[in-house]
């Protein structure tokens, strides 16, 4: 529990902000329980028949109750917790009766759509990491890469053996058959030519002869073994079995895996390559081309997989090591593109994924923007378009550096300009609103709460609208259909409440500035009535207004540094009037409110218990020793919390 108690200060005014992220809780609170009613059934499975032809589809099963979790940790009910478990046994059920997992996991598929699929259970052993059954499975799941024996890891070659790997190992190939490459869909072609070099297909129109789209499907199936760039995202399912015990194996065994990628870009003039043969060799599997790999630099979609593979797992090993020249991998990948990078507006572009842009962007996908190549081939960049704002935003986000601040920047000055910053827009990854609450925290969009919370009214309001309306067959519907009507909507949440970005979507782990506890429910999460919003995110410091919007209700609230970055509190500065600002604050919050007297507290403990009576609020600044507690799963304070901190106060003086 919290080491002091501060008492909030009464309101003269409710803040529109705190009103409409409580209104928020409500509506998702009334609109997952409407989903659930309508799409599943009694044992928490999808009203669907599962019947699967290859090995694709497992991810789309799971990605409708993808931020459940989230919504409970941020404080939703106990109820969408234990729904969150029930479906996810029921859909985990459900794919095994299909014979697309064994033992509870996937048999074997690519880590794009791996990464995909775990979010939800990534979030399940974030919120209630007391339950012993999924950290049983944490464990067991970690241990297919981490144990050789099960045959997915070359220990010698530091390898995962195969582009497809999971339950059953390294599997053959990209399916169980080869089947002539499926030319003929319009939206195929817009990718291009899934791999390059093979005789007698040089332009698409080939693959459209049927000898050729036999020869290509053959040549993919060779092709297929070896390891690729996006197999880095099963550092996070090792991290978090990490998480749980602070497990030695674990943490060797993702050094070791993201050490050997970081050594190949190095050899390979410092960009990573996307292949390795199975004799450790890279671009042994290409005629000697450091690119061509399974969802790598050529094909699919190039940046966005490849830069979220090496951003994820530079976030593992640095989580687990404390090093954050893990992240420089990633880092020059973005720096990479970005030395190619051209101003053009995204509608002169033929980017294959023009269409999410276009939806982003609105009217302003018709100005000037700065375009960076997503892809690489034989014939050198292509594939024009804005970088994924997470890549950068998540970079900076975890080492708070002023050289990953100065790139954000960068390509947040390269976004079109625009009249309307909080667009209301939201696809299944539901990111993409950083460039607006980067402005916030610099000060310079002090109503994005607002804004940004009425956007996500309307985005619960929507999804309720179509899953009312909907009166299809369950068994006749697309298997994208649940992901396009999911009403649980955290992204704004998650940036107001606990300070952090939206979690990177192929595989990323739930990661937060600030941690809550309602004290009297001795549970994660806001108490009910109670608003957060994180007005500040630094490198030492974090800064957190909170307000009791019941006139009738006392509250009371521990906050703390996250666990899952592994900070720890050494000082408190708290507001002792009303209206009084401390140093560290939004700019924008200091030029309304004249500055008054705070009081600033050494703090060597596990966090703050804040005592809200009705109407009161209360601004606070934690000061942080960064990486000064062994990071571990958010939850309610363990009794061990003493025996995983060294002094943060002693390590400071040693920083310094």
């Amino acid at each position: 529990m919290a080491d002091i108690t501060i008492r909030g200060l009464p309101l003269d005014s409710v803040p529109a902000w705190a009103v409409l992220e409580r209104r928020l809780f409500a509506d998702i609170e009334e609109a997952w329980r409407l989903f659930s009613r309508r799409y599943t059934g009694d044992d928490g499975g999808i009203l669907f028949p599962a019947v699967f032809t290859d090995r694709d589809g497992v991810d789309d099963l799971y990605e409708p109750f993808f931020n459940w979790p989230a919504f409970y940790l941020l404080g939703g009910s106990d109820d969408v917790l234990a729904a969150a478990k029930r479906h996810w046994e029921g859909v985990t059920a459900q794919l095994e009766a299909a014979g697309m997992l064994t033992d509870e996991y996937e048999n074997g598929y690519d880590w794009f759509h791996q990464g995909e699929s775990l979010l939800f259970f990534y979030g399940l052993c974030a919120a209630d990491p007391s339950d012993e059954a999924f950290a049983r499975r944490a464990r067991r799941f970690a241990e297919l890469y981490t144990d050789p024996a099960r045959g997915n890891y070359d220990p010698e070659h530091r390898i995962i053996r195969a582009p497809h790997n999971g339950a059953l190992g390294p599997r053959p190939g990209l399916g169980d058959t080869v089947e002539p490459y499926p030319a003929a869909p319009v939206e195929m072609e817009r990718y291009g030519l899934p791999l390059e070099g093979v005789p007698g297909i040089t332009t698409w129109a080939d693959v459209l002869d049927p000898a050729n789209a036999l020869a290509m499907a053959e040549a993919m199936q060779q092709a297929a073994e070896g390891d690729v760039v996006v197999n880095l995202a099963a550092t996070s399912l090792v991290a978090n079995r990490w998480l749980y015990d602070g497990d030695p194996v674990a943490a060797d065994w993702i050094t070791a895996y993201v050490s050997a990628w970081s050594e190949r870009a190095e050899a390979n003039g410092g960009l990573v390559p996307d292949s390795v043969a199975l004799d450790g060799t890279v671009g042994g599997l290409h005629g000697g081309r450091w690119y061509g790999g399974h969802y790598g630099w050529t094909w699919p979609h190039g940046l966005p997989s490849v830069g979220m593979a090496t951003i994820v797992s530079g976030l593992n090993a640095a989580l687990v090591t404390g090093d954050d020249r893990y992240l420089d991998m990633g880092r020059r990948v973005l720096d990479a593109v970005l030395e190619q990078a051209i101003v053009a507006p995204v509608t002169e572009t033929t980017y294959s994924l023009r269409g999410g842009w276009l939806a982003r962007l609105g009217a302003d996908a018709a100005r000037p923007a700065l375009l960076v190549p997503h892809r690489f081939g034989a014939a050198g960049w292509f594939d024009f378009a804005p970088m994924p704002l997470e890549l950068p935003t998540w970079l900076w986000w975890w080492s708070r550096s002023e050289a990953d601040r100065a790139r954000l920047q960068r390509v947040r000055d390269g976004l079109p300009a625009t009249t309307e910053p909080v667009k209301a827009f939201r696809d299944k990854a539901e990111a993409g609103h950083e460039a607006p609450w980067l402005d916030f925290l610099d000060g310079r969009l002090p109503d994005y709460p607002e804004r940004a919370l009425e956007m996500a009214l309307g985005q619960v309001a929507r999804r309720i609208a179509l899953i009312l309306a909907d009166d299809s067959d369950p068994a006749t519907v697309h298997l994208h259909f649940w992901q396009r009507v999911n009403p649980v909507v955290t992204e704004i949440l998650t940036q107001l409440v606990s300070g952090a970005p939206q979690v990177l979507y192929n595989g990323g782990l739930p990661f937060a500035a600030v941690d809550y506890e309602d004290a009297e429910r001795r549970r994660p999460g806001l108490p009910p009535d109670v608003a957060a919003l994180v007005t500040a995110v630094e490198r030492d410091r974090v800064a957190v207004e909170l307000v009791n919007t019941s006139p009738i209700h006392s509250r009371r609230i521990v906050v703390r540094p996250s666990r899952s970055r592994g900070d720890a509190l050494v000082g408190l500065r708290y507001e002792t009037e009303p209206g009084a600002v401390f140093p560290g604050a939004s700019t924008a919050y200091a030029a309304t409110r004249a500055a008054r007297r705070t009081e600033s507290l050494e703090v060597a403990g596990d966090g703050v218990e804040v005592d809200l009576p009705p109407a009161h609020h209360a601004r606070i600044e934690l000061v942080l020793a960064v990486g000064a507690a062994r990071p571990r799963h958010r939850g309610t304070s363990p009794d061990s919390d003493q025996n995983d901190t060294i002094d943060p106060v002693e390590q400071m003086k040693e920083r310094a």
